[in-house]
């Protein structure tokens, strides 16, 4: 796989959009960060979290500070590379937002028009 697709994968993947489109508000701790993506998204487990800030922090889109307090405090948030993935992330969401209307009706045009063919093709 090209190494340009693997990062695509990981900013467009399930949880990369939602962790950076929360980061571009501010940096997170990890309980804090793990809300917030399920407030915007779905709730995210521990481990898929885990795994998706590790990922993008070895792209170079997230930092991962840890200061030696007790307890231990560690914050995430974006790089400028991460700051800029994420901007394009969050313009690809609103437009889905923005245009969730129109797939809705592209979506019910394309269900009739097969089930029509569908039944067609029974008779």
């Amino acid at each position: 796989m090209c190494p340009y697709r693997l990062v695509l994968e990981h900013v467009t993947s399930r949880w990369g959009v939602l962790v950076l489109i929360a980061l571009l508000d501010r940096p997170y701790r990890f309980s804090e960060l793990r809300r917030e993506v399920g407030r915007i998204g779905r709730n995210v487990s521990e481990k898929m979290l885990t795994q998706t800030l590790q990922t993008l922090q070895r792209d170079g889109l997230v930092h991962r500070e840890a200061r030696p307090v007790i307890p231990p405090h560690v914050e995430y948030s974006l790089t400028d590379l991460g700051r800029e993935a994420a901007e394009q992330v969050r313009g690809l969401a609103l437009w889905t937002q923005e245009r969730m209307a129109d797939v809705e009706r592209a979506r019910h045009a394309y269900d009739e028009a097969r089930a029509a063919a569908d039944a067609t093709r029974a008779s």
